[in-house]
């Protein structure tokens, strides 16, 4: 049973609004007052409010500011009632993030649909997204509604790049997270010894450069196109909106990248632990599933060896045994994996 919180200073509006509510079988807590209200929603956090704006002690858009900066409550749909219907007074509200306006007198359809509406928005999102199969519009598209996200990427512009280009450099300030559509991107960290490690390799429907938007901070590494490749670029408003805003919607996308996070650790661990024979075979294995089981790896002796975390000779040394055991096919400019399982086992 969903549990509507109801704000609302006239008693009489307050008592057959909740008879309403709970003969359509929905739970129903009730308050006088903005203060009171907050109260009653840090004490039972509620499914969705229906809060009056013009209020003693706390007015409605106090308490949606309150909502706003509160963890627990942020992304609670809210509905505001007003007798006011000036335009500024309803940007006001719909700029602090009120999801919709109901105009008093209102009659019981009025109400149920503007409830049932917004409580639905939030059943959209789906458990997973094919990204490489269109899946970054429709998740947008959903998060768009979900979130009351009118700017979310509408124009969703492809960003064609040439080979090598950069993208962002190493201490630019973040400005937008980035998802590949065609081609492939690396992420490369510079040693102060001018050695070049690659951080992070991201081909179709993968996204990157999310972490500083994070973290707060500039880009630890830099971003450069591998070959001809198209972006989509997703503005950090946009973003932030999407993460702070609507936890809802944010937890979906942040299931969408943190895959990345656990496998920048793995990696980082590989690199202090592992023997070279094994990151090798790591890094093959890992772009041998990226390319597909009839894929070859088409990637440079020095951009593999910079992303195994090794030297080109070293590299190029273990791909040789690796050839003579005969578990890959190795030509100047491809690798590709024949025995998968095989080369697991031989990493040790």
């Amino acid at each position: 049973m969903k549990t509507i919180l109801l704000i609302e200073d006239d008693v009489i509006i307050r008592e057959n609004t909740a008879e309403l509510l709970e003969m359509a079988g929905f739970a129903v807590l009730t308050a006088e007052n903005g203060q009171l209200g907050v109260a009653q929603a840090l004490a039972t956090r509620p499914d969705l409010v229906v809060c009056d704006i013009m209020m003693p002690v706390l007015d409605g858009y106090g308490v949606l500011q309150i909502f706003n900066q509160n963890a627990q409550l942020a992304g609670v749909p809210f509905i505001f009632l007003t007798a006011k219907t000036e335009r500024t007074d309803l940007r006001r509200g719909m700029e602090l993030g009120a999801d919709d306006y109901l105009t008093k007198p209102f009659d019981r359809a009025e109400l149920l649909s503007a409830i049932t509406g917004r409580l639905n928005r939030f059943q959209h999102l789906k458990p997973e997204y094919d990204l490489q199969q269109g899946g970054l519009g429709e998740f947008l598209d959903d998060a768009r509604a979900v979130g009351n996200l009118h700017s979310l990427s509408a124009d969703r512009k492809v960003h064609a790049l040439r080979k090598k280009q950069d993208i962002y450099l190493e201490g630019d300030e973040p400005t937008r997270v980035y998802f590949v559509q065609t081609g492939r991107v690396k992420t490369v960290k510079t040693t102060d010894g001018g050695k070049e490690l690659i951080t992070g390799f991201y081909g179709p429907g993968e996204f990157f450069g999310y972490l500083p938007l994070l973290q707060h901070t500039a880009h630890s590494d830099s971003a450069v196109a591998v070959d001809d490749a198209e972006l989509i670029y997703i503005p950090k408003d946009d973003f932030t909106q999407l993460l702070l805003r609507h936890p809802a919607v944010g937890q979906q996308f942040i299931r969408l990248l943190a895959g990345r996070v656990s496998e920048r650790e793995t990696q980082l661990l590989a690199m202090a632990y592992s023997s070279i024979r094994r990151r090798v075979a790591d890094t093959l294995l890992r772009l041998h599933e990226q390319a597909g089981p009839e894929g070859s790896i088409q990637l440079s002796r020095d951009d593999m060896a910079a992303l195994v975390g090794t030297a080109p000779e070293s590299l190029i040394r273990t791909l040789s045994e690796f050839k003579a055991d005969g578990l890959i096919e190795l030509t100047p400019k491809n690798v590709r994996v024949l025995e998968p399982e095989k080369l697991r086992r031989a990493r040790w």
